[in-house]
């Protein structure tokens, strides 16, 4: 449809050039004949647009008549077709406005096993575009129409509607949705989207997105499978840079391993990096019992004893201590079993403390 609304545009523009251009010379030629300029502009438009009101000055000699009866049949023929292009235009406008909500509507109806993506950020692209190298269908609401734009530029489904709103999340699909992201850089808003979420299918996975720490366990309560805070990754990350270097940059090096993680992305698999902290629930224990314990939600790879040490293939009896650095394959939606890692939280005065 956008490529058959090309050619009404283009009619569009053509005849607004044609009348300019004959308005143009129409003004040319009557000060070429010793009229002011305003007097030129103002015959011209009389003349063009059919409204007659009286001659400026008197038409008289061949020259004068000759560009008149010009301006009147090239101008006027001009400003019949420059209407029906705007008629076209219009109308095709509308149609296409109407086919494409339709075809979207449609498009979201027929969705099954999808992931809806609350917010449109800089977190939400990043999601978005790892779903679809995935090939996990996903569709983005967003009310922002800077944003919304951008995500229709990108090819993503989409829905211009506040998600907070529970006939949003009902109009994106959510009771035949796999899983809902709520990513928005509202603490609050994610929250009452959770609920609504959560309310309106229980069965849902939902992973919601925090800034402050203090904000997991509101999220929890309101019925999040998974919170993520992305100042806590972000500083998990640069520690593992610091202390697993060889582990991350192999991970993380372009081409072939790009490559492998978005095959193992549509496989349903995630690659990791995770340290084994003091007082975890996997500090001291062998890598067979720890994969029985996360139930099989990961399997280890390689092995770290240190910063300094060579990373070692994993084997079943090798037992893990505090520091080390693990790399595994995580099932997509099971990276919750990796909290093993971590020691456990209690919340204090001033907020969540580890060990």
């Amino acid at each position: 449809m956008n490529s058959a609304l090309g050619k009404p545009l283009r009619n569009l523009l053509g005849g607004v050039a044609f009348v300019l251009a004959v308005m143009a010379l129409a003004i040319a030629g009557y000060m070429q004949a010793g009229w002011p300029l305003a007097d030129a502009l103002y015959m011209t438009v009389l003349t063009v647009f059919t409204v007659g009101y009286g001659e400026v000055h008197p038409i008289v000699g061949v020259e004068l008549r000759t560009i008149t009866i010009g301006l009147i049949v090239l101008g006027c023929s001009g400003t019949i077709f420059l209407t029906g292009a705007l008629v076209q235009f219009i109308t095709f406008s509308q149609i296409n406005d109407i086919l494409g909500t339709r075809r979207m509507k449609s498009q979201i109806e027929s969705l099954s096993g999808h992931v809806i993506i609350c917010g449109f950020g800089r977190i939400g692209q990043m999601l978005a575009r790892e779903l679809i190298a995935g090939g996990v269908p996903c569709l983005v609401l967003e009310r922002n129409e800077e944003r919304l734009a951008g995500a229709q530029a990108e090819g993503f489904l989409c829905l211009r509607a506040d998600a907070t709103e529970e006939d949003a999340l009902r109009s994106a699909g959510i009771l035949n949705a796999r899983a809902l992201a709520t990513v928005l850089p509202d603490d609050a808003a994610n929250v009452f989207i959770t609920l609504s979420a959560r309310s309106l299918n229980g069965q849902l996975t939902i992973i919601a997105r925090g800034e402050a720490p203090s904000t997991e366990r509101k999220l929890l309560q309101a019925g999040a499978d998974r919170v993520v805070l992305p100042t806590h990754i972000g500083a998990e990350r640069i520690a593992e840079i610091i202390l697993y270097p060889e582990l991350s940059e192999a991970l993380r090096r372009p081409s072939e391993s790009d490559a492998a993680a978005t095959g193992l992305r549509r496989l349903g698999l995630e690659l990791h990096v995770v340290t084994v902290e003091v007082g975890s629930a996997f500090d001291g224990r062998r890598i067979a019992e720890i994969e029985r314990r996360a139930e099989n939600g990961f399997l280890i790879l390689s092995v770290q004893a240190g910063r300094h040490e060579e990373p070692k293939r994993a084997e079943p009896d090798m037992r893990v201590s505090a520091g080390a650095g693990l790399t595994l394959v995580a099932r997509t939606g099971r990276a919750v079993a990796l909290d093993g890692f971590r020691a456990p939280v209690r919340t204090g005065r001033n907020g969540p403390i580890r060990g």
